[in-house]
């Protein structure tokens, strides 16, 4: 383990290319994570975090080991061995409220065909699952039932015994990429470019059998899904690899707003068309989202968009947030966002709010409502000036965290103990606030003097 300062701002990349992404010199006031600590205990990729409660969290990755550390001292306090090809997904199974069995669990799945739950309080292998056919994907836990679900080439539902309690058939060799819970006892399914819809069927008095019933299948996205989540209790959003961003009612799974837009290769004829990303398709797929009460925090490409729900249009952008794909974002307080790259940096930006007068052309193609990414002629002519002004928003660039050396997966964040991120290099680094570690410090030294008698000696 190494312990250091950090020394500020990334290096001006490219003057002479006068590049569009924003840089932040050494003085960033505002950047709270001053002092890092690097933890080192894989040798592949580390690809996936996970809480596991206020002071704790479990890394894995390309190396099929998993790890458990201390978030606050950085300290390895377990080391989990069993998968023998890399780990696919990672993810907690807590326990029921007024169960007898208080150890928190965790599932991992692995490119071995295997899912192993762990007591992760002390690192014991409580069962190892080995019938499945295909890589498992993605893990789910449905926490009100008491129940897991596991998604590859089938869906299965499993117990906590590990119990399969029933299946689907052979959905596609594509697989399933992604899992979220809806109301109704439903799941929905990202296969491809496909979403699907089961239901469960819960034992009853009348039944005590398990059953898992395709519903309904939503053939909107015309390229694979790469994202999906919950927004709030009235509608979950997906995003393709080619751009295409829809927002459904999780109720009816009707559309409630989409853009296809993202990138036209044909040449724009209008001046004023809307924001346009990159000029490659690849470059706009959409990897991640995050969310908060107001707002859905897009990672599109190398950049951020930030969609306000109410007023269903973006209301900031940063179209060249990093210098390569955007793979991981997340809502801190403080109306503060931080993102994570392929380019082996990690950024923090602030949401503020700026005055526009209305007589300016504010962008509408990004998320557009009502169409699909046409240019409203009307709304591109001038508009009368009017007294009243239209709030709208920026991200400001508050600080750069550099201390990667390769692609930066996914971080976690502790109100408490800092930011943790994983990266392609085979590290973790645990970014903790220096001001908040200095007080900490300074304090320990206060005690450790009061108990010995020296701090009276030298008054």
């Amino acid at each position: 383990m190494l312990r250091w300062l950090i020394g500020g701002g990334r290096e001006p990349q490219g003057l002479a290319e006068k590049s569009p992404l924003q840089t932040i010199g050494e003085e960033q006031t505002q950047n709270p994570y001053t002092e890092l600590l690097v933890l080192k205990a894989h040798h592949d990729i580390v690809r996936f975090l996970v809480q596991l409660d206020d002071y704790r969290f479990a890394s894995a990755g390309d190396d099929g080991v998993v790890v458990v550390w201390n978030a606050q001292t950085g300290e390895k306090l377990l080391e989990l061995n069993g998968h023998t090809q890399k780990i696919t997904a990672l993810i907690t199974f807590p326990c029921l409220e007024g169960c007898d069995e208080k150890s928190q669990l965790i599932l991992t799945a692995s490119a071995d065909k295997t899912v192993i739950v762990w007591n992760c309080d002390t690192g014991r292998q409580v069962q190892k699952v080995s019938c499945f056919q295909s890589t498992v994907k993605c893990l789910t836990v449905l926490q009100r039932l008491d129940i897991w679900l596991s998604g590859g080439n089938d869906l299965c539902v499993w117990n906590r015994k590990l119990d399969l309690l029933c299946k689907t058939s052979h959905l596609s060799d594509t697989g399933i990429s992604a899992l979220i819970e809806i109301p109704k006892n439903c799941v929905v399914a990202a296969v491809g470019k496909e979403l699907i819809i089961f239901r469960l069927v819960v034992p009853t008095e009348g039944s005590l059998e398990w059953d898992i019933l395709e519903v309904k299948r939503l053939l909107d996205h015309q390229d694979n899904i790469l994202s999906l989540a919950n927004v709030n209790d009235l509608s979950f959003v997906t995003g393709s690899h080619v751009g295409e961003l829809i927002i459904w009612d999780i109720l009816d799974w009707t559309v409630q707003a989409c853009e296809r837009n993202f990138w036209d290769p044909s040449p724009q004829v209008d001046t004023q068309q809307e924001i346009k990303l990159c000029q490659k398709p690849n470059d706009i797929s959409i990897h991640h989202f995050t969310w908060d009460e107001e707002n859905v925090f897009a990672a599109v490409g190398r950049g951020l968009y930030v969609y306000n729900l109410q007023m269903k249009r973006v209301i900031a952008c940063q179209k060249t947030a990093h210098d390569s794909s955007v793979l991981h974002v997340a809502k801190l307080p403080n109306r503060q966002l931080i993102s994570c790259s392929e380019d082996g940096s990690v950024r923090i930006w602030e949401l503020r709010e700026k005055q526009q007068l209305a007589a300016e052309p504010v962008p509408t193609g990004f998320f557009n409502m009502w169409g699909f990414g046409k240019t409203n002629k009307q709304a591109s002519q001038p508009v009368k000036k009017q007294q009243e002004n239209v709030t709208s928003c920026l991200l400001e660039l508050v600080g750069d965290l550099i201390g990667h050396s390769s692609s930066v997966e996914m971080f976690l964040y502790f109100e408490d103990h800092g930011l943790v991120t994983c990266s392609a290099d085979h590290l973790i680094i645990l970014w903790k606030n220096g001001e908040r570690e200095s007080r900490l410090r300074s304090l320990k030294l206060f005690q450790k003097l009061e108990e010995n008698g020296d701090l009276y000696l030298a008054v």
